[in-house]
């Protein structure tokens, strides 16, 4: 994507202060740290205005990211994803429509050949009791492992396709992509697992973050990326559906929370 910074900052900011800048991330571009693209760190850099990083979401990700302004935010803000004490919550078109209503994918991750992301024991280790997927201790590859657990809720089925809100409790490199792809569905267009190249982008989609904030009256974040039309073309909707599904999604956040 090739934009300069200051039109790709006033197109896409969310919320800003003089702590913090949210943008809605496009598909498509790194936030920091890639060798060989060009990442939104660098294009403030270039333009002369330093960002840190709270946390990131992969390039082929779109929605929600969160940049300090200043380090004493940075730290305030980094150490609740660290702790597991930021509410995140991700929207997915997943190709199948059998999943359950709720569920929870306690999958721990390994990192294997190439630097891969996988699930940290054979495919046929996984089991599935009521709505929580998981592998026994014994089955696990003699590498480290990193626990894993996401929470989800199936916002709509339609035809061979689902659309999920997801809440990642941990915050692994890949977490939601691996884990979906490994019980059987994977994230439309998602390039980890589909190799097809027929989809326009990865139906992955960060949606929301809340954290504490007390430099704000009230001293908290609450911020909300709404996806744009093109992440919902996978189901075909109509018109109305999008801002129903959301509401859906919000509701089912709660249940779930």
């Amino acid at each position: 994507m090739e934009m300069d910074w200051s039109e790709l900052r006033a197109r896409f900011l969310v919320e800003e202060d003089d702590a913090i800048l949210a943008l809605h991330k496009p598909a498509g571009i790194s936030v920091t740290g890639e060798r060989h693209d060009t990442d939104l760190v660098e294009l403030a850099a270039a333009a002369g205005e330093t960002l840190y990083p709270v946390h990131r979401i992969d390039k082929v990700t779109s929605g929600l990211v969160l940049f300090a302004k200043e380090l004493a935010a940075h730290g305030q803000l980094t150490r609740q994803f660290n702790k597991q004490t930021a509410e995140k919550a991700y929207l997915a078109v997943v190709a199948s429509a059998e999943l359950p209503d709720t569920g929870v994918l306690d999958l721990p991750l390994s990192v294997g050949r190439k630097n891969r992301v996988r699930i940290a024991a054979p495919r046929e280790s996984i089991r599935r009791e009521g709505d929580r997927w998981f592998v026994e201790d014994v089955d696990l590859l003699a590498t480290k492992n990193y626990p894993s657990r996401t929470e989800f809720a199936t916002v709509l089925r339609r035809a061979e396709h689902a659309v999920l809100v997801l809440r990642p409790i941990t915050g692994r490199r890949h977490q939601i992509r691996v884990q979906l792809a490994w019980i059987g569905h994977p994230i439309v267009g998602d390039p980890l697992f589909d190799k097809t190249g027929a989809a326009e982008r990865t139906y992955l989609h960060s949606w929301r973050l809340g954290l504490a904030a007390d430099w704000r009256t009230p001293p908290e974040l609450a911020v909300e990326a709404t996806p744009d039309a093109a992440f919902w073309r996978p189901i075909q909707p109509e018109p109305h559906e999008p801002g129903e599904m959301l509401h859906r999604a919000d509701e089912l956040l709660r249940r779930i929370d």
